[in-house]
């Protein structure tokens, strides 16, 4: 059984390792591990304080150690209910989202990077590889597809890095997108596949706004994007999906339960839906593995809403605690989604 991936960081050589091990057995209290087998993926780049990553920059992920490669950059407005209007010397103050309630809560833009996922590393990551998807190309159809392998990551998750290998990232779409230049740094640049599937799918991949609540140390972030509308039954009906993911900030492990979510429609309804963990899943957040990401889908009669919620969470003695999930924004746009992913 293989047990799991880690990174390492060797002293001034900032040479990157991966190591993977077998477990002898998974039955007796104390694991061994043998056949540990390291190999180095290149060297660590000084992460970049201010100014953008550019295209074909390898990089990994610094909460999901996960190897990846940026394919460009999206400015998004970050709601953080926790910290307002404060901010750093590299963001700028941006918009204003007004809840259900009418509080007004300060956005700060922030750079986001949409990105591609080594696929070596999809069994070892606690997210979804398939984080991005879309309506199927018939109308009326409620099909949904999925581009495995694609994610948006903050600036602050960048932990840059440069490789001689000559294909450094396993993905359909690495060599499809990028290609070679020895000369420039880094090592890849787009081509120009990669500059029209953006100007093509733009409606469908934006990301433009991201909220974050934070409670009793978990906190929680969405991301919503707008998916398309489908004619069902002479009804339009709204589809959107949203990335949910939670980090535990504490040194205490804690269970996801339950689930509990509102869903608010301009047309004026108001739906209620609760249920076990999420995806399936009652994941555990501890110090050890402090983050899960998930992606799922929501759709309405009417062409804006809101959504809201909480997690119940368990903690070691049995206690819980209800944990915030942040009002957001589900609107459509004027320009359609293209119906399926054209690469």
């Amino acid at each position: 059984m293989v047990g799991k991936r880690v990174v390492s960081l060797f002293g001034s050589c900032r040479s990157i390792v991966y190591s993977c091990w077998r477990t002898e057995s998974v039955s007796t209290p104390t694991r061994r591990y043998s056949n540990v087998r390291l190999s180095e993926i290149g060297q660590f780049d000084e992460p970049k304080a201010a100014g953008e990553y550019e295209t074909g920059q390898l990089f990994l992920h610094s909460v999901f150690g996960y190897r990846g490669v940026v394919l460009f950059p999206w400015e998004a407005e970050v709601y953080d209910r926790n910290l307002q209007r404060r901010s750093s010397f590299q963001e700028q103050t941006g918009g204003v989202y007004k809840t259900p309630g009418g509080v007004e809560v300060h956005g700060i833009r922030h750079t986001y990077y949409q990105t591609l996922i080594d696929e070596r590393d999809w069994p070892f990551i606690r997210a979804q590889p398939e984080s991005v998807t879309f309506l199927g190309a018939q109308e009326g159809s409620r099909s949904l597809y999925a581009i495995p392998g694609l994610d948006y990551v903050a600036h602050e998750d960048i932990l840059p890095y440069h490789s001689s290998e000559a294909v450094p990232i396993i993905h359909e779409l690495f060599e499809r997108f990028l290609i070679g230049d020895p000369g420039k740094d880094p090592a890849f640049t787009g081509r120009e596949t990669l500059k029209a599937w953006r100007e093509k799918n733009h409606p469908w991949l934006a990301l433009s706004s991201v909220h974050r609540e934070t409670t009793e140390c978990i906190r929680v972030t969405v991301i919503p994007f707008y998916m398309g509308c489908r004619e069902s039954q002479n009804t339009s009906v709204y589809w959107w999906r949203y990335c949910i993911r939670l980090e535990n900030l504490s040194k205490e492990a804690v269970v996801l339960r339950e689930r509990h979510w509102k869903i608010f429609s301009i047309s004026g309804t108001l739906d209620t839906v609760r249920g076990r963990g999420v995806v399936g899943l009652e994941p555990v957040l501890s110090p050890a593995i402090p983050a899960f990401q998930y992606s799922s889908h929501v759709s309405l009669h009417a062409p804006s809403g809101h959504m809201w919620g909480s997690f119940k969470m368990e903690r070691t003695n049995g206690q819980t605690f209800e944990c915030r999930i942040p009002p957001f924004a589900l609107e459509s746009c004027s320009e359609e989604p293209t119906s399926g992913a054209a690469i």
